[in-house]
């Protein structure tokens, strides 16, 4: 008995028992238990934020389009020149940005980021709340 305790002091053995692995394993499996969900919850607030802040950004563009033409539609017609303003007046414009023509007064500006769709139909001027809706439609 003496002789076995004299080894494991002078460190003749090497390695981990079971119990010492099991214990990490488990320690790591509490601290995944914490952090994944905090990270999904993480990853769903940034993509419902940059919905909302790729709705916003396109606003400035859109009124930049009505000071020049005078409406929201191109040539009278319902549909948006988003291709104009993409290539003359905001180049950085994000390309998951809808931008719809509803009248020559009024549009209708939605993006869609991971599930979340941002979307706003707001008259002149009017930025103030873009309701955002997991899996909902655009404009």
């Amino acid at each position: 008995m003496a002789d076995i305790i004299r080894k494991r002091l002078t460190g003749k053995e090497e390695g981990f028992t079971l119990i010492e692995l099991l214990v990490v394993i488990v320690i790591l499996g509490i601290l995944m238990a914490i952090a994944v969900p905090s990270y999904m919850g993480f990853r769903d607030r940034a993509n419902k934020t940059a919905a909302q802040a790729d709705v916003r950004a396109a606003i400035p563009s859109i009124e930049a389009y009505y000071s020049d033409h005078g409406k929201y539609a191109a040539d009278g017609s319902a549909t948006f020149d988003q291709t104009f303003i993409k290539a003359n007046i905001d180049q950085g414009l994000a390309a998951a940005v809808v931008i719809k023509s509803l009248s020559n007064t009024t549009y209708c500006v939605s993006a869609t980021v991971g599930g979340w769709t941002a979307k706003m139909s707001p008259g002149p001027g009017d930025t103030s709340n873009i309701p955002v809706v997991q899996g909902g439609a655009g404009c």
